[in-house]
């Protein structure tokens, strides 16, 4: 692996981050700048945090504390588009598609961070 690019929770937050802040973008415009900013920052997170740990992965530490980080952050998008679907029911379906997908980009994210705690060598 020569970069954070070649991880695959990488890409795939990524994906998600593009396609959730286009989402974003559809909430009405007073939740676009409230709930919506909310979402926005946690989902950003996501992939921040993923690209903070990788440069810090020579300290095995710093890696798995910002790998937390992005763990804790797909629950907290989560819980967001959990709100966004209970108050906006006209984004329900695409809403529950995006909570899947984090579901498994938490799992995705969680595995790898085992995999780290494990076997890492710095």
């Amino acid at each position: 692996m020569k970069s954070y690019q070649d991880l695959e929770i990488y890409n795939k937050s990524m994906d998600l981050f593009l396609r959730t802040h286009k989402f974003s973008l559809n909430l009405p415009n007073y939740e676009k700048y409230e709930l919506g900013s909310q979402l926005r920052r946690s989902f950003d997170s996501i992939n921040s945090n993923i690209v903070e740990g990788y440069g810090r992965k020579r300290y095995k530490q710093d890696f798995i504390k910002f790998l937390a980080y992005s763990h804790a952050s797909t629950l907290e998008c989560r819980n967001h588009l959990i709100k966004i679907k209970s108050l906006y029911p006209q984004f329900e379906s695409e809403g529950e598609t995006l909570i899947q997908e984090y579901d498994l980009l938490g799992i995705m994210i969680f595995k790898f961070l085992d995999y780290v705690e494990k076997n890492w060598k710095t």
